[in-house]
């Protein structure tokens, strides 16, 4: 199966990162790009993480989705797919 990735993605929680930066937004801005998996970036922070558990619902396959309540509906139907997650998080060695 072929999909198009983004795995290298930040949460709001990381420095220098947009206050912007929610599973709602991410959803929406996968599907403008045509990106099916995103990364979700910093899981092991502590908020972030509870966001991504109130936001996102096992899929059954390894990743997540967004729960429909958290939707955004200005998505174009000509873009809008499919979005799951992908736990990620950045090792830094600073």
């Amino acid at each position: 199966m072929r999909f198009i990735a983004d795995l290298h993605i930040h949460s709001r929680y990381s420095r220098a990162t947009s206050r912007e930066m929610s599973p709602e937004t991410l959803w929406k801005w996968a599907q403008l790009k045509g990106i099916s998996v995103i990364g979700t970036g910093d899981f092991t922070h502590p908020e972030w993480l509870g966001e991504l558990r109130e936001k996102t619902k096992a899929e059954g396959n390894g990743l997540l989705i967004l729960k429909k309540k958290f939707r955004q509906e200005d998505v174009p139907a000509s873009c809008k797919a499919d979005v799951f997650f992908l736990l990620s998080v950045e090792i830094s060695c600073i």
